[in-house]
């Protein structure tokens, strides 16, 4: 008998979406305005980059999942798995940001738009020459896509943001942590490798203004530690 997958819930994973954009964005702001209170937050988050949510309970005061919890209006109250794979892709896509962030004068977190598209695959691409493939980054992205666990993609994952960091290039992290949340569902890695792809290969890569290009030691560097930690 064959097992029909269950659909990825789409309003909550747009909820999560949502959540983690507008957390970032605040927290974002603060940062970059050099409020104290932003300035400790990230530097709690960043903490919690490349490790899950339950390793790391001094952030739970911190990210507020409040409004997942909210039943108002068409919202619905979540179920335990929903609410559980909910809170742990906020968790990832606010401590990555946070990672993303440190040090940076310009935002790290930028929404998506078609002119300039701020999905992982995308801002991939941009660490690369232009009309050129630089195979040792494209493996990172084809390894966080083919991750077996949720804890293993957000190491891999983290290994890019450091890279896109180096090279000030942004990322959307509330379509990140949207992406995270369907991952968890049957049928999810799929449907995100797909995503991850089209926006790679969505246009030729452009770079904005203000973007550095790491020099080709620290992509090589970064590779080898991560080969030698992430043993999956």
């Amino acid at each position: 008998m064959t097992t029909v997958p269950v659909p990825v819930p789409l309003p909550v994973r747009s909820r999560v979406a949502d959540l983690a954009a507008v957390q970032i964005a605040s927290w974002q702001q603060g940062y970059l305005a050099d409020r104290s209170a932003a300035v400790a937050a990230l530097a709690r988050l960043r903490r919690g980059a490349g490790r899950t949510a339950a390793e790391m309970p001094d952030l739970w005061s911190l990210v507020d999942t409040g409004p997942l919890h909210e039943r108002d209006g068409e919202r619905r109250a979540l179920s335990e798995v929903e609410l559980t794979r909910a809170e742990d892709a906020l968790y990832t896509a606010c401590t990555l940001w946070a990672l993303h962030q440190q040090s940076r004068g310009a935002r790290m977190h930028r929404t998506h738009t078609r002119e300039q598209p701020g999905g992982l695959g995308a801002a991939v691409r941009r660490l690369m020459p232009p009309n050129d493939i630089d195979e040792p980054v494209r493996g990172r992205l084809v390894r966080a896509a083919t991750a077996s666990t949720p804890l293993v993609l957000a190491q891999r994952l983290r290994d890019i943001v450091v890279l896109l960091r180096r090279a000030d290039i942004p990322l959307d992290y509330g379509l990140l942590a949207g992406q995270l949340y369907a991952w968890q569902w049957p049928g999810g890695p799929e449907a995100v490798r797909r995503d991850w792809g089209r926006s790679f290969h969505s246009r030729p890569a452009a770079r904005h203004a203000g973007e550095n290009t790491p020099p080709a030691t620290a992509i090589t560097d970064t590779a080898s530690d991560t080969d030698l930690k992430d043993a999956s």
